[in-house]
């Protein structure tokens, strides 16, 4: 059993003046293939919805439940993806930082204070603080983990349809046994972070499920995040999984 995340820093932020407080997070970040996605998400105060966790201790059923509670229950929901063609130009880091601002952004009648889970966010028009598991502790932020998963596991089943044989729909594009064995055997897709070590060329590597540790040094030295929108750089492929 796992402990569930409560409303305690949204409600202390909440006595001290800032009404709305939202959570972001993303779903995505350490898969091969697919889109990056971040919600954000502002809960009300006494907030309904009862066990609110991180994504990844919930079963798929129990996600899409909650989510479906969120969407009813939130003050504001705000979901946005880039696909896998940028994430490979601008980098993994870079792309994640950007697309969480730009989630927030997003809001409908903005936000007054916003918890990250674990990303601190520069240069937003209001206070961002990252919080270290900030998923398993904070209500917004598992709530903002919820939509992001259920919306990018929606994709990826999708996905499956048109990129037969790699089992999208099971694995979601993570880097399982089965997802290995797949790229080895049919090679990388249009949907694939080529970027990523080894998917490439899986037949010359292992297991390298992360993407190369230098390419991370250098998002993490670059300084500035682009700010990226949601669609503009989406291609005609990810506009087909949207449906």
């Amino acid at each position: 059993m796992f402990a569930t995340a409560t409303a305690l820093f949204e409600d202390r932020l909440r006595d001290a003046g800032f009404g709305r407080v939202a959570g972001v997070d993303e779903a995505g970040r350490g898969a091969l293939a697919g889109p990056l996605v971040a919600a954000a998400v502002i809960l009300p105060r006494d907030c309904p919805i009862q066990g609110l966790a991180d994504s990844k201790l919930l079963t798929p059923q129990r996600r899409r439940s909650l989510a479906a509670q969120i969407h009813d229950h939130a003050l504001a929901v705000a979901v946005v993806r880039i696909g896998p063609d940028t994430i490979d130009r601008v980098g993994l880091q870079r792309a994640n930082i950007a697309l969480l601002a730009r989630a927030l952004r997003e809001l409908e009648g903005g936000y007054d204070y916003a918890l990250a889970d674990g990303f601190p966010l520069p240069r937003m028009p209001a206070p961002v603080l990252g919080v270290k598991k900030g998923d398993q502790v904070a209500a917004c932020v598992a709530a903002a983990s919820i939509v992001a998963k259920v919306t990018r596991d929606k994709i990826m089943t999708g996905a499956a349809r048109r990129y037969r044989g790699y089992g999208f729909q099971r694995h979601k594009g993570y880097g399982t046994d089965e997802h290995w064995a797949a790229l080895r055997r049919l090679g990388p897709s249009a949907y694939h972070r080529h970027s990523f070590a080894g998917v490439a060329a899986p037949w010359a590597t292992g297991h390298p499920a992360a993407l190369n540790d230098q390419a991370v040094l250098n998002d993490q030295e670059e300084g500035e995040c682009p700010m990226i929108t949601a669609g503009a750089h989406e291609t005609a492929r990810d506009e087909e999984e949207r449906q």
